[in-house]
């Protein structure tokens, strides 16, 4: 069944920092602003919930003005400022549409202080006077209590039923659906060190089965945070069957992903027998660096194209856990 595909919402950009500045100091009784209020709502229902970006652009952008209903009594030209500094700040044009969890991280890590754009440093006149909370701790406070504030993780007991429920399936032996690029995962995992049992995810099981206990399981390339694999997963949206760390809305993992298939020269959909599968992976991918760990290319580090994995070129545990595991395979 394929999910819902609901339709965006238009925020103004300074709504969402409204929403930071009130997730913690106005908990109670919400954020201050209809606009910031109105976001709450939505994403309590559905935290990826797309958010449309609009502002009082004018020019090639007008097509987007929402007009100034939902202004702030600072005054036009300090809103529509307000506004292109957020916009800004965030790399993104006028009517920009943005899954509502990864736009918040995208706010977290690249404002992570407000005065300059909510209140200038200095005061020229009335009109530039700016808002008054924020020269108060209140976006600061939201800052520090992070996404969780308003996004809270996936439950702890779910996630332990999860990884036994997900490791039961395994258990049966009748095949797993795996996305590509974990399994390089998987051997950079078991280079450094990491061992069964692991709560979030289960692919140190996963090489215990097949290189320790010689379970000969047929393993399906398949797109997405699949179940089999990512169940116990904090980052997982089951609704979606997506993953969404680090605010990224799983986009560098889809890149690895067909990477990684590129360099096998195989599909989503294709089954192979884990051994082999694994032997082919040793074969064609000797090193991370440039398939699983993808060059920064000079992106800023708030882009959502960034791995996390691709910040130097290693050494990767990747290079240490194929050279451990060929001399296991063989056998």
């Amino acid at each position: 069944m394929r999910p819902s595909r609901p339709r965006p919402l238009s925020i103004r950009p300074y709504q969402v920092l409204c929403l930071i500045c009130g997730s913690v100091d106005e908990r109670k009784d919400g954020p201050r602003r209809r606009g910031a209020r109105r976001l709450l709502r939505a994403m309590a229902k559905d935290p990826d919930q797309p958010i449309r970006l609009v502002c009082n652009a004018g020019d090639v952008f007008a097509y987007q003005d929402p007009g100034t209903r939902e202004d702030t009594p600072e005054g036009a030209a300090f809103n529509i400022k307000r506004d292109f500094d957020i916009l800004r700040r965030l790399n993104l044009i006028p009517g920009a549409v943005v899954p509502a969890r990864v736009l918040l991280q995208l706010v977290l890590k690249a404002i992570p202080c407000n005065q300059r754009i909510c209140a200038p440093s200095h005061t020229t006149s009335r009109a530039w006077k700016g808002c008054p909370r924020a020269r108060m701790a209140h976006y600061a406070n939201g800052i520090r209590a992070g996404i969780e504030a308003i996004i809270p993780r996936r439950p702890a007991v779910a996630l332990q039923s999860e990884k036994q429920a997900s490791l039961a399936k395994i258990a049966c032996g009748k095949g797993i659906r795996i996305r590509p690029h974990i399994l390089m995962c998987a051997v950079c995992q078991y280079g450094n060190g990491v061992r069964p049992p692991y709560a979030e995810d289960n692919l140190p099981e996963l090489i215990d089965l097949v290189f320790n206990q010689g379970v000969n399981l047929p393993l399906t390339l398949v797109r997405g945070a699949d179940w089999d694999m990512c169940a116990p997963c904090p980052y997982r949206v089951p609704e979606r069957n997506a993953c969404v760390i680090f605010g990224s809305g799983g986009l560098f993992n889809e890149v690895k992903d067909l990477n990684v298939l590129q360099a096998l020269g195989l599909t989503y959909g294709t089954t192979l027998k884990a051994p082999d599968l694994f032997r082919l992976i040793f074969r064609k991918i000797p090193r991370g660096y440039g398939v699983c760990g993808l060059p920064s290319d000079g992106l800023p580090d708030t882009s959502p194209w960034r791995d996390t994995c691709g910040n130097s070129k290693g050494p990767y545990g990747y290079e240490k856990g194929r050279r451990q595991l060929m001399k296991k395979v063989r056998r």
